[in-house]
């Protein structure tokens, strides 16, 4: 019996190799960078250096950027520049008209991919035509559009815990071209929740563009 178990176990080795995914490094899109103005000092006790790199991620060849074109809907639906369709119209340049403005305050995006799906990786621009770092920033993924259950936090830089979802452990940073690039872990949900409380320059909340990587649950 342990020699045809032995046998039947070595059979299906070729089929658990076959099964294994590559996986690549997933590459961002920049728009051209772009400063203008004064820099904002920067004095909180968590932001990262700017010499930092976050690490890589890899995904599956079959991952892509669900969130292109996908409602979107907010703390403030009235804002006070732009319109929230921009969150995930594909544009990452700075300049106005490419970015939506929300009012002072905590407040929050949230996209609704349509559909149930394997997340991998969240990438966000805020704003970076100026130096500066955006408050309480939190980014959470459910199945629940109320984000009343099952909800999984996967960044949190608010250390302060102001918000209420605990203390978080992830760094403040820099808003740059490149965007922001934060690991969804394999996560299966269907809406992306997004908030911040105001920037080091001004109390006021900006998002460029989200793109949520991922593929449709199997």
């Amino acid at each position: 019996m342990n020699k045809i178990l032995a046998l039947a176990l070595l059979s299906l080795a070729p089929c658990a190799a076959r099964a294994e995914e590559a996986l690549t490094p997933l590459k961002l899109t920049f728009p051209p960078p772009i400063l203008t103005g004064t820099p904002v000092p920067n004095k909180l006790t968590n932001l990262e250096s700017p010499s930092i790199r976050p690490a890589p991620i890899f995904v599956p060849a079959d991952v892509i950027n669900l969130a292109k074109g996908k409602s979107v809907t907010s703390s403030d639906p009235a804002p006070v520049i732009g319109d929230l369709s921009l969150v995930t119209d594909g544009d990452k340049e700075s300049e106005e008209g490419y970015f939506v403005e929300l009012d002072r305050g905590r407040q929050w995006v949230q996209i609704d991919l349509g559909i149930s799906a394997e997340l991998y990786a969240i990438a966000v621009w805020h704003y970076h035509a100026q130096s500066r770092a955006y408050l309480e920033v939190i980014v959470q993924v459910s199945d629940d559009p109320t984000f009343k259950q099952n909800v999984r936090t996967l960044f949190n830089n608010d250390d302060k815990n102001h918000a209420g979802f605990g203390v978080g452990t992830s760094p403040a940073y820099l808003d740059k071209n490149t965007g922001r690039l934060i690991p969804a872990n394999k996560a299966v949900a269907r809406y992306v929740r997004l908030y911040s409380a105001g920037n080091t320059a001004n109390e006021l909340n900006h998002y460029i563009e989200v793109e949520v990587f991922g593929r449709p649950r199997a």
